[in-house]
């Protein structure tokens, strides 16, 4: 009695639970009745008039009800209006790419040809100077321990290298080797270009160490103990670099003029799809700041390099037709076309990669101080290089093979004869000279400009210590400190691992003399990315002299956008 008694108002408190909610529910199901059997519904006349309301709903089902309600529903987009705003921005950044990045086009389009002009223009001059003053030395005695000065070692090594690399230029045959290349396929000359462009930015990557090995080598102290194998052969080696290069961008060269003379234009068209391939490898990959500045330097280059090809080209062909103007009105559609593809890949480039890595376009601002900074450093009297150099190892342009080569095209191509030519080619020699020094002087102007909106200027005359000398530095402190501190816990990092080791024998150990760094400019102590041991030492730092974390966070340099050297040798390696 009681079971039944029990099981009635448990179907009773079920029959309430069912009617008072299973049809609020926004999904229809079909409960199961043992009287009306599976799947049927049950309409009872005690369900407070529910199922009367779901017919009702039943019925409205209709289609004329859906597009009713599809044509006529609303949403807020102010409900989600940070999302918003954050694509109206990326917008915006795609619109500001273009300016910003054509200004940094620019300023290092005309830092490369300073650079170029230099070797046409002052580095004869200094050569000179240079042999004057080793001629004269003898008659005026020696004034110092050193008969020339490193900066005039290294140009009287420029010097030499472009003399014996000329010579040897005057033996390649220019036409023999634009006929041997017009035979062979469009195809072939296709793969033959891509494998050029590669090996170019090989022998970039590795030549300006190849000349800075001579240059220190040849400038070494030398009291130090020697640890080479000697400047000549390192002559050696420079010379056979600066000539092979020379020969590989000349088959470049003439590559692109025979694209240029084809009948049908499809090689040069073929060339120059291949610039939008560029966008496929690089608009799809992730890209931090560091690795979208070594992309910018390494644009600069190209596009450089492209109008010094373009350049000798129109020569060349010139030549062909006696100078005839006409002709180069027979050019210039060609010649637009490469220098817009040119411009347009790189905009499209870099306004994807920005967006699709949430970079501001403000960037591209910081770019143009840090090449800055890299101009106004090598004017200072501590300077340790060149500024060619500097602009070598930051962009991968090396003017000395693209220099070796323009000279050996113009003088192939012009003849000079008679004393009124020698005059030409005078004022047209004092002409490059005009143009290198206002050249100069603008971007120097400009350069301290964008160093002091960047406030970068304390960087010039307090520069911080290298990177190379802190390790030093703190390797030997912490060897000096773990022989001498007295026996206690060691300092250990957050994952526990111990930091410094402390000896627990007072025992005296000689001091080792920490082993001397390469000298570096301050473009290099600034534009250092810091390694991961820099943390520990920050931390060994910490722990020796007591100070807060806040106090040392403010005291350590902060890691921007410019601390970028030993990643953008040759600007062409993208991790």
């Amino acid at each position: 009695m009681a079971d039944s008694q029990s099981t009635g108002l448990g179907e009773e408190t079920a029959k309430a639970s069912w009617g008072s909610t299973a049809w609020k529910t926004p999904r229809f199901e079909r409960p199961k009745d043992t009287v009306g059997g599976a799947g049927n519904l049950r309409f009872d006349d005690n369900d407070g008039g529910h199922n009367k309301g779901r017919k009702r709903n039943l019925s409205d089902l209709s289609l004329v009800r859906f597009v009713t309600t599809e044509l006529t529903r609303g949403y807020f987009l102010e409900h989600n209006e940070a999302k918003y705003t954050e694509r109206r921005e990326r917008v915006y950044t795609c619109l500001r790419i273009p300016k910003e990045l054509e200004k940094l086009m620019t300023f290092g389009f005309f830092l490369c040809l300073d650079a170029f002009l230099y070797v046409f223009t002052l580095l004869p001059l200094r050569v000179l100077l240079a042999l004057l003053k080793l001629i004269t030395v003898p008659c005026c005695g020696l004034g110092g321990t050193r008969l020339l000065q490193p900066a005039q070692v290294c140009d009287v090594l420029k010097g030499f290298i472009m003399v014996l690399c000329y010579s040897m230029m005057s033996y390649v045959d220019y036409a023999m080797m634009y006929h041997l290349i017009r035979g062979q396929s469009v195809i072939k000359l296709y793969i033959i270009y891509n494998m050029l462009e590669v090996a170019d930015r090989l022998f970039s990557s590795f030549g300006q160490d190849i000349l800075d090995a001579l240059y220190w080598t040849a400038t070494e102290p030398k009291e130090k103990k020697r640890a080479h194998i000697g400047v000549i052969p390192h002559f050696l080696m420079a010379v056979l670099y600066v000539f092979l290069h020379a020969i590989l961008i000349m088959v470049q060269a003439t590559t692109l003029n025979v694209a240029f003379n084809s009948h049908n234009k499809s090689l040069l068209t073929i060339m120059m799809s291949n610039n939008f391939v560029e966008i496929k490898g690089s608009v799809f990959k992730k890209f931090e700041k560091n690795n979208l500045f070594q992309m910018s330097n390494s644009d600069i280059k190209e596009r450089f390099t492209n109008y010094i090809l373009l350049l000798i080209v129109c020569l060349r062909n010139m030549e062909q037709f006696s100078w005839n103007p006409d002709h180069l009105w027979v050019l210039f559609p060609d010649v637009a076309m490469v220098i817009a593809s040119e411009v347009t890949v790189d905009v499209v480039k870099h306004a994807f990669i920005t967006k699709f890595n949430d970079i501001s376009a403000d960037v591209y601002g910081e770019y143009r101080a840090s090449l800055a900074f890299d101009l106004v450093s090598s004017r200072q009297k501590n300077a340790y290089t060149d500024y060619s150099d500097s602009v070598s190892r930051r962009m991968g342009f090396i003017p000395l093979p693209l220099a070796l080569l323009l000279i050996r095209v113009v003088s192939s191509s012009v003849k000079i004869q008679g004393s009124l030519s020698f005059i030409c080619v005078l004022l047209f020699y004092l002409g490059l000279i005009t143009l290198k020094v206002l050249n100069s002087i603008v971007l120097l102007g400009t350069s301290c400009m964008f160093v002091k909106e960047a406030n970068m200027e304390e960087k010039l005359f307090h520069p911080p210590p290298s990177a190379g000398s802190s390790r030093v530095n703190s390797r030997a402190n912490r060897t000096k400190a773990a022989h001498t501190a007295p026996q206690q816990e060691p300092a250990t990092d957050k994952g526990g691992i111990p930091l410094a080791s402390v000896s627990p024998q007072p025992a005296h150990v000689p001091e080792i003399p920490a082993p001397t760094a390469l000298p570096k400019s301050d473009s290099d102590a600034f534009l250092t990315t810091p390694d991961d041991g820099e943390d520990d030492v920050i931390k060994i730092i910490n722990n020796d002299t007591g100070l807060d974390e806040d106090v040392l966070a403010r005291r350590t340099p902060k890691k921007d956008l410019l601390e970028i050297d030993r990643f953008t040798i040759c600007g062409n390696r993208i991790d």
